[in-house]
């Protein structure tokens, strides 16, 4: 009882703090190329969570690795969110038709292929959002993203499938939120550096 508590307050705040960063970058971040798109990026995050936590509902909070709507919507925000993030920063239309293209991608081929293909095409846009990020703000403190978004929440999924003991589940939605967060941090910071110039 104790154990679904604490992962049901891990679900939560993985929607509420995605979307309050959203709210609050409203009209904030007007230096970046695209800035609507940094608030509807964190959101789309915000909902993604909602959506997974509506799917962990349906399996009475137990970790099942299954295909449904919930979960669908889940990968589709979750790429429509980072999607948004990448091209916020970015002018090059080839590159912005190349990063919607595999948004696209990653939300239709979930019913057509499977999940494990969506996951590669949201591998895909991790990478586009790394390199424009990068080449765009050039902050140490963006390392936090691959670290907790990709490779931290990655492993600590495999270690809940392989093993079906749901404290893994507690770890995975902050570890999500860590990086979520160094986004704000970075734009933040980059949003200072301009106004000291």
């Amino acid at each position: 009882m104790i154990l679904k508590l604490i992962i049901v307050l891990a679900h939560l705040q993985a929607i509420l703090i995605p979307i309050l960063l959203g709210i609050k970058s409203i009209n904030k971040f007007n230096h970046i190329k695209n800035p609507k798109l940094i608030s509807w990026g964190f959101i789309s995050l915000g909902l993604a969570s909602m959506f997974e936590m509506i799917d962990h509902m349906q399996t009475e909070w137990i970790y099942i690795d299954h295909s449904s709507i919930f979960n669908w919507l889940f990968y589709s925000f979750l790429s429509i969110g980072l999607t948004f993030l990448s091209i916020s920063t970015i002018k090059n239309k080839y590159l912005i038709s190349t990063n919607l293209l595999s948004c696209v991608l990653a939300i239709s081929s979930y019913w057509i292929f499977g999940k494990s293909l969506t996951v590669g095409f949201q591998v895909l846009i991790s990478i586009f959002l790394i390199v424009n990020w990068q080449k765009r703000f050039k902050d140490w403190i963006f390392i936090t993203y691959p670290i907790f978004g990709i490779f931290l929440t990655t492993f600590l999924g495999i270690k809940l499938s392989l093993s079906d003991n749901q404290i893994w589940h507690v770890f995975i939605g902050p570890s999500g939120t860590i990086s979520v967060l160094s986004f704000y941090i970075v734009l933040n910071r980059s949003r200072k550096k301009l106004q000291e110039i």
